[in-house]
Order: structure tokens, then sequence, then C-alpha cells
């Protein structure tokens, strides 16, 4: 088996989950880190031999065959285009880029090299949501007229919380829509087949002002500070988003994405109605997937190689009972990214960049819709 050498950009919160997983493939070695606060430290932290600040010269000097970009959105496209440039396969954390265009030039380069560039949108890789997929495939629902459900977070909650990603420099022209909201779309598209063509969007704030602390933070941190600590900012980014949605094929569907509802860590729900039943997959019971039926009620599936579709068990990695969450999504979306690089002609199930460039188009429209306040189709062959 091949061994990969591997280098990761950002250290933040995710940065360290993609090094924790990556790790447990068993052929990839994580042989440097960039960062511009504290490299040294993070990397001697987590056993990386290598480290830098500028992530040009880790692409240039470490030989790599994969770079995992898990920096702010602003910086996505520059760091891409030159880990493409220099021969690196390429995943990226979502959203691709910060405007449309910049996507559809990434897309043209990784055309171009003939490289593997792929975003992390993981959550079509727990067992139930893909087992879902096949089904949907396979017309076990019927034909699908609805499609619904909503993701919300709330670490953005008082207005003493603060993140790069309140920055409309850093973050691009929406918040919640491209950080959570394309997860959730993504996973809508992937289960049910269906590509979004036109969406009407609202949008809300709740803190139009924050603290901002006067020192670096990182994300999801609980760390307090006095008012003295703080610069008040303005906030142009949206806090709620409620996003009707048609689909391609004629189903309807209606979502809520939320960085600020009280409990709600990581809060998922897909809804999927169909002609003969329905499906419902959320993340608090990722190993679980509950259909319905209008004549016999519920039937609650788990997880079990016994219990999920053909195709779904090489996501399968334990027995039924034994939970597989979060980090084993990446993992197994990990696992495919690599194993394609030297399977070029096989399908995979794993989001490249033109899935990326097409969940930017439509983070565009959503935004468009709001300041329009009215529906917003999204162009045939927008995405190319």
């Amino acid at each position: 088996m091949k061994t990969y050498r591997t280098g990761v950009v950002g250290t933040g919160f995710i940065g360290q989950v993609h090094i924790e997983t990556v790790r447990r493939l068993g052929n990839v070695q994580v042989v440097a880190l960039t960062d511009k606060f504290q490299a040294q430290e993070r990397a001697q932290a987590m056993n990386v031999p290598a480290w830098f600040e500028d992530y040009k010269e880790m692409i240039d000097t470490m030989q790599l065959d994969m770079v995992h970009i898990c920096t702010p959105n602003n910086t996505h496209f520059e760091i891409a285009m030159y880990a493409l440039s220099h021969g690196v396969n390429v995943i990226c954390e979502k959203p691709m880029t910060t405007t449309v265009e910049e996507a559809r030039i990434l897309v043209k380069k990784a055309e171009e090299t003939g490289l593997v560039a792929a975003i992390n949108f993981h959550n079509r890789f727990y067992p139930m949501t893909n087992h879902l997929m096949h089904i949907i495939r396979d017309g076990e629902l019927g034909s699908i007229f609805s499609i619904s459900g909503s993701y919300c977070q709330d670490w953005l909650l008082y207005d003493t919380d603060y993140s790069w990603r309140l920055n409309t420099e850093e973050s691009g022209a929406t918040r919640v829509i491209a950080d959570i909201g394309s997860h959730w779309m993504d996973l809508a598209e992937f289960v049910s087949g269906q590509k979004i063509t036109e969406v009407c969007a609202d949008f809300s704030t709740i803190h139009p002002f924050r603290k901002k602390p006067n020192k670096t933070v990182l994300a999801f941190s609980s760390e307090t500070f006095s008012e003295s600590d703080y610069t008040e900012i303005p906030v142009h980014t949206e806090d709620n988003a409620s996003v009707m949605f048609r689909f391609e094929n004629g189903a309807k569907g209606i979502a809520f994405f939320s960085q600020v509802i009280a409990g709600k860590s990581v809060a998922i729900d897909l809804q999927i109605g169909g002609y003969k039943q329905s499906a419902q997959w959320n993340s608090a019971d990722v190993n679980s997937l509950v259909l319905g039926q209008r004549d016999r009620g519920c039937t609650k599936i788990e997880k079990g190689t016994a219990t999920v579709h053909p195709a779904t068990l090489p996501l399968v990695a334990y027995p039924i009972g034994h939970a597989e969450g979060f980090p084993d999504a990446f993992k197994q979306c990990f696992k495919e990214v690599y194993e394609s690089i030297e399977q070029k002609d096989k399908t995979w199930n794993y989001a490249d960049f033109k899935d990326g460039l097409h969940e930017m188009i439509l983070c565009e429209k959503i935004f468009e819709s709001n300041e329009k306040q009215q529906w917003i189709s999204i162009e045939k062959g927008s995405n190319s």
C-alpha cells in the first residue's frame, strides 16, 4: 500500500481534527503543518515532525502528496492554487472560497492538472445518510416530493462570542449559509439525488454589534474577558437564515439554519418525504434512520453490517451497537479521497471542486434572495 506524505495548513479546531483523523487511515503520514500562530507548539503537541509559518515554504520543501486546507475562507483560493500549481492534491474545508469566480478558477485548475481536489462535506459519509441515499436511488421511498430540515448551533449566542467567521473579509458575504447551510444543502442534494433550482431566503441578525476580544481567540472558545478587553464591532452577516427550496425533479423544501439557538451544539435534521415512505436522519442519533409508513407507523433502523444497503458496507467499520460519529465520517471521507489518487476512473461519493463551486453558487443566490426578498433561480449550466 502506498504511503502518502501530507501537510496541514491551519491547526485550529478543524485542523487538529484533520490531523488526528487522517492518521487513522494507516497509510498517511502527517509530515508537516503550517500555522501563523504557535506553529512549533502545535507541531510538538501533535507529534508532527516539521512546522512552518508560511504554507508556500512547506509545499516547496516537503515533497507532499496532499495538502489539507483548514484556514479561514478567504485564504482557501490562494493556498489551493499554489498547491495544485506545484503538483499537490488538495482537500479543502468548506466553503471552497469566498467568491464564485474564485471557485470557477479552481475547478478549471484542478481539471487542467488532473490532481485530486476535494471538499470536506463529511456528512455524506455517515453510514445511515449513505444508506438513505442508496434506498432512495432504489425507489424504496417512491418519488420524492418534500425535503426539509435544519442545522442549528449555539456557539455565537452571546454578543461576547467572537470568531473570524463574523468578519466578511475573512468569511465572505454569508456566514450561517456558507458555514453550516452549505453542509445541509450538500447532504440534501446528495441523499435525494435532486439539485436545487430556486431559492427564497430571509436572514436575521440578533446582534448587530458584537464585542471582539483584543487578542486572538480560537473557534468555539469559552474564554471570557473583562469589558476593557473588548472592542465593539458591527456585524454584517446573518445569525439565522430561513430558506425555501425548489428542486429539479419537482420536490419542494424548507430549512432553518442558525448559530444562536441555545442548547444546540451541532444539530442537523434532514427529513425526506416520498409517495411510499418518509425518512428522517438526525445528527443527535447519528447511527439510526427512521422510516415512516402510512399504515405501519415508524421503523427505526440501526447502523450495522446486516441492516445497511450493500453499497454502504464499506462505510461500516464497527458492529451494530458500536457508534460511529463525527471523526469516523471524516475518516471515511478522507479514505475515499486518498484512494482516488491512484484510482482515477472510479466513481466516488466525496465532494469535489465542482461540488464546491455548486455550493458557492447556492450561497451567492441565497444571499441575493435575502437582499431582494424574492425567489432566485439557479441557472442551468452555472456550475461549470
